[in-house]
């Protein structure tokens, strides 16, 4: 039923229903109470502003970009590993149930904290233009791609996130960032416009330097940054 008109579905009746994509309609209401053995729901680009999903307990992938949720359960829908939710009014989100989560992108909405502690295997985050400005990833181990720009970060650790192969964390307000993971070599890393980060904590300066070109001229590369080697930088 996709790029059709419709304001109200309701698909309760079928229980057997796996797959639904509704997009880009005018929906304020979608009732998939009844739909146990739904895997997939596709819902971006209505008008939606409750989405009741708790009864959806063998749901895979939820996409739901793009409507005007100011809030989002999925305490109940554990077997989820695939999450779209940009562009909504969402002031939290708890993914804390979520342990099969291996993709989230919740960029534009008005979070302020997310806790990853308990999705170590969550792979792909994508967070921009939410107004975070801490987070500790320490507990996404296998994430590979890490977009954050357009926050409120003053400093980011992805020490612990050993298979990093992207990240993307322009224009924050970060003072310190850590990226001392042992897996520097295989990383694509963008840090340009954090006007107060000067010095950068790397596997190899000497490497950092020559590789990585998607920085400001004022920063540069650390084995172990401390206070007098930014002073004696930022003076030359």
């Amino acid at each position: 039923c996709d790029y059709n008109q419709i304001t109200s579905l309701n698909v309760s009746n079928n229980i057997a229903l796996t797959f639904l994509s509704c997009a880009a309609n005018q929906l304020s209401i979608l009732d998939v109470s009844n739909n146990t053995a739904l895997h997939i729901l596709g819902c971006p680009g209505n008008q939606l502003t409750i989405l009741d999903i708790s009864q959806n307990t063998a749901l895979n992938e939820l996409s739901c970009d793009s409507n005007q949720l100011t809030s989002l359960d999925i305490s109940q829908n554990t077997a989820l590993h695939t999450l779209g939710c940009t562009a909504n009014q969402l002031t939290s989100l708890d993914v804390s149930q979520n342990a099969a989560l291996t993709e989230l992108h919740c960029q534009d909405n008005n979070l302020t904290t997310l806790d990853l502690s308990n999705n170590t295997l969550l792979t792909d985050l994508r967070y921009q233009f939410t107004g975070i400005s801490s987070i500790d990833l320490s507990g996404a181990i296998s994430l590979t791609d890490l977009r954050c720009q357009h926050n409120q970060l003053t400093s980011l650790d992805i020490s612990q996130n050993i298979n990093l192969l992207y990240l993307d964390c322009k224009y924050n307000q970060l003072t310190q960032l850590d990226l001392r993971n042992g897996n520097n070599i295989n990383m694509v890393v963008v840090l340009f416009d954090n006007p107060d980060l000067f010095c950068i904590n790397v596997d190899d300066e000497n490497w950092s330097t020559m590789n990585w070109t998607n920085i400001d001229s004022a920063m540069f590369f650390s084995a172990n940054c401390n206070p007098s080697e930014i002073e004696e930088q930022t003076k030359n």
